[in-house]
């Protein structure tokens, strides 16, 4: 119906107003074989000489011309405003929409947020865990042994001391796993700053003005230029890489650019995926562009409101 009451009546003028424009040339140009007075479109008198079907079929053409320049394009934009409204989902459909999307990011989060956990398990399980058992052994066999063989204990008590520091070092390894401490010491950009000198590639750091920053969308904004980095230094081949950050409104911005050879799909277990429920998990987005042979940009947007 909507069609009907719109499309019909704008594609009418539309021919009416393109027809006429097409017929006036044809009209001022063989003005004698024309018994009667022709129609035109804006000025019709009869035509008897060439200077005036000249000066009339110019006067329609320019006429014609300047109003099809201005009525057919605020048509069309009318007539299509009218084809979305009607075509765009309801409220209702709207709402289906979003809880759908957010019931699978959530499932999402939570498998993710499950996996994590086990592989930090795994990590405190096999690496920190381990070591400590280990550091306990033996100091209670140096504790036995201080009273017999001082320098046996003496040994001991060094090698525990030795594995001590090793189990704090994986310890602050798998912390920085949960929330790197250099964003509570340096906040983002002085995180992606140390980051960039840690990349496998040159990377240039481009910040602009952040404003206040939620630490949520920090963790993912550090871990997806984590993610990408190391992404581009294994498989892109490239030269160099470059990170933007701006703020756009409601909007933190996160572009990773890279010259190598292209064709990155999330598709393959290449950590795109990773990055991209990641940002799901906040009702952010990730856009990827990588045409076969580069460059490579993975644009990710996360809400900070």
């Amino acid at each position: 119906m909507t069609q009907i009451l719109t499309g019909l009546p704008a594609g009418a003028f539309a021919l009416l107003c393109l027809g006429t424009l097409s017929l006036t040339p044809v009209v001022t140009l063989a003005w004698w074989a024309f018994p009667a007075a022709p129609w035109l479109f804006v000025i019709s008198v009869p035509l008897t000489g060439w200077g005036t079907a000249l000066s009339l079929g110019l006067v329609n053409v320019v006429f014609l011309a300047a109003l099809a320049a201005l009525i057919l394009p605020l048509l069309a934009q009318s007539h299509a405003r009218c084809c979305l409204a009607v075509l765009a989902p309801s409220p209702a459909e709207q709402l289906v929409e979003r809880v759908t999307e957010l019931t699978r990011t959530r499932e999402d989060v939570l498998q993710a947020h499950s996996a994590e956990l086990r592989r930090i398990e795994r990590d405190l399980h096999d690496g920190t865990q381990a070591r400590l058992v280990a550091i306990a052994m033996r100091l209670a066999v140096a504790g036995e042994s201080l009273r017999d063989g001082p320098e046996t204990a003496a040994t001991l008590v060094r090698q525990a001391h030795a594995e001590t520091e090793d189990a704090m070092t994986e310890l602050r390894s798998v912390i920085r796993t949960i929330y790197p401490p250099v964003l509570a010491d340096q906040g983002l950009a002085g995180a992606l700053g140390t980051l960039a000198t840690r990349a496998g590639v040159p990377t240039r750091i481009g910040i602009g003005p952040l404003g206040e920053v939620p630490a949520a969308v920090e963790a993912v904004a550090y871990f997806t230029v984590t993610e990408a980095l190391a992404n581009i230094a294994r498989h892109s081949g490239a030269t160099k890489a470059s990170v933007r950050l701006t703020r756009d409104g409601p909007l933190l911005r996160v572009e990773i650019t890279d010259d190598g050879a292209g064709g990155a799909d999330a598709t393959r277990g290449s950590g795109l995926d990773g990055m991209r429920r990641r940002a799901a998990a906040l009702d952010g987005t990730l856009r990827i562009g990588s045409p076969p042979g580069g460059p490579t940009v993975v644009t990710v947007e996360l809400p900070c409101v």
